[in-house]
């Protein structure tokens, strides 16, 4: 779209010129008129800085059809059936926030006088309505491989169902055998539902997968089909990564169903991934989630009170820590991933250890993460070494100079694609999710994660990150040194980051 405009700029410019100065002095006029005016709208308007900088800055350098491609772009947005739409999804989501915390008990005045973290489990709880929870245990996978043959095991216990909410699906060794047991659950009368975003599948499935899998009876949506039209919505992507097994099971993390997450397909050398399961209540929370986005895409309404799994008995699981499972939405200003992020960092003291794929985060965090290690916190930051994307590693290694020399250890994994996407702090809180460190997840993505505190995962964690920065290489400031064609590509890398 941006590309189309410049040249039908450029092509307006010399028409007018050729044909007459005193049209184009007119409708430059005009145009430029306009460009001011939204200009001015965008910085009074409550949005993130960097969103901000990008389209001020393409206004000023195409000051005729900026102004006119931020208007095209926000009427998209004001439309009325999108308002519509909107609506409903946030009643839905109300209506899911208010069962999660009826259907548990209030821990919040327990964790209030028990640990440190009060402030992220009131702000996560009251807030934006995500419960907290005891009664769960956590395990931390390192591998996609343990992922999978777990996911297998737990697959195979499912009584009354089982949700798939996947980013990306591709045939193969993982989901074949996925397939296989889904297929025979459903002859079991186990209601099985699978949720797959179309552009992630866009080059991974036929287009018709959707009648594959209903003709096996397993009942299927695909989140926000994909349409050759010029629409800003086609950004907003279902990258969660949910499965729920009868309320009790569910995993989360950044693995997908595609044989590279397990290493059956080598496509960036060794894949490293991370994933966490939750048994017990709080698996409740991420099983709502699935039901939210199912019934948001399906357009029907259920009773959801139905699935939980621990109504007339209470849930026996022993206490492993507090647990909340979070999500994250690009259709309100509330950018609840990041705030997990930055208070992680913040209130971190001794050491903070993040893995990420992508690093290319706008002022909040980068500067959260620069006092973290200027106040004398560990703090250390694992990427890949091998790149999945190359526009994208060359912005993330754009922020390297700066967070090294506040002192920041980045390490990039030789072993191949460090696609984990962890939190880890002081031995006692983490997070565990699909939330990559770059604009698209924290700002256009629907996301979700696991915030934990004192867990088991944690631990495991703990020692699968130390593991990898052994066989990870130390980014030091001489490897940060570039000339200045370099910087200068990296400079306009970082002003179009919130684009990529």
């Amino acid at each position: 779209m941006i590309s189309f405009l410049i040249a039908l700029q450029l092509a307006l410019i010399v028409l007018l010129v050729i044909n007459s100065g005193k049209t184009y002095r007119i409708i430059s006029s005009i145009l430029s008129g306009v460009s001011v005016l939204v200009a001015l709208f965008i910085v009074s308007k409550e949005s993130h800085p960097s969103y901000k900088m990008i389209w001020i800055f393409l206004i000023l350098v195409f000051p005729l059809f900026g102004g006119l491609f931020y208007l095209a772009y926000s009427l998209q947005m004001n439309d009325p059936r999108v308002r519509k739409r909107l609506s409903e999804i946030v009643l839905l989501r109300k209506q899911c926030h208010e069962l999660m915390l009826k259907e548990n008990d209030d821990l919040l005045p327990q964790v209030c006088a028990t640990c440190d973290c009060a402030p992220q489990v009131k702000y996560l709880q009251q807030y934006v309505g995500f419960p907290v929870y005891d009664h769960t245990q956590t395990q931390y996978f390192c591998q996609g491989e343990d992922f999978f043959n777990q996911a297998l095991i737990e697959l195979e216990k499912a009584e009354k169902y089982i949700f798939l909410e996947f980013f990306i699906i591709e045939q193969g060794k993982m989901w074949d055998s996925i397939l296989e047991i889904l297929a025979r659950k459903v002859n079991q009368g186990v209601d099985v539902r699978l949720m797959y975003d179309d552009m992630g599948c866009f080059l991974t499935l036929p287009g018709n997968y959707k009648k594959t899998l209903e003709d096996l009876g397993i009942k299927c949506t695909v989140f926000n089909p994909f349409k050759p039209v010029l629409s800003s919505l086609q950004n907003n992507r279902d990258h969660r990564k949910i499965l729920s097994i009868d309320g009790k099971v569910a995993f989360t993390g950044g693995i997908n169903l595609a044989d590279e997450y397990i290493n059956a397909h080598v496509k960036h050398g060794h894949w490293k991934d991370a994933a966490v399961m939750i048994s017990g209540e709080a698996a409740w929370s991420l099983t709502l989630m699935f039901l939210q986005m199912w019934h948001m895409e399906s357009r029907t309404t259920e009773d959801f009170e139905k699935f939980f799994p621990w109504t007339g008995k209470p849930c026996e699981t022993p206490t492993d820590g507090y647990v909340i499972p979070y999500s994250d939405s690009p259709l309100d200003n509330e950018y609840v991933s990041e705030q997990v992020y930055l208070q992680i960092i913040n209130t971190a003291k001794n050491y903070l250890y993040i893995n990420t794929p992508y690093l290319i985060v706008g002022d909040n965090l980068l500067g959260a993460l620069m006092l973290a290690a200027k106040s004398g916190v560990d703090v250390r930051i694992i990427t890949p070494q091998i790149w999945d994307k190359h526009l994208i590693h060359i912005t993330t290694r754009s922020y390297y100079r700066e967070l090294v020399q506040a002192g920041v250890k980045i390490y990039e994994y030789t072993g191949g694609f460090n696609h984990a996407k962890t939190f880890l702090a002081d031995d006692k809180v983490g997070t565990v999710g699909t939330v990559n460190l770059d604009f698209r997840s924290l700002y256009l993505h629907f996301e979700c994660g696991v915030w934990m505190y004192g867990s088991r995962a944690l631990r495991e964690l703990k020692e699968d990150f130390l593991q990898t920065v052994s066989v990870s290489r130390q980014i030091t400031e001489e490897d940060c040194v570039k000339r200045l064609p370099t910087r200068l590509v990296h400079a306009v890398l970082r002003l179009f980051a919130p684009l990529m």
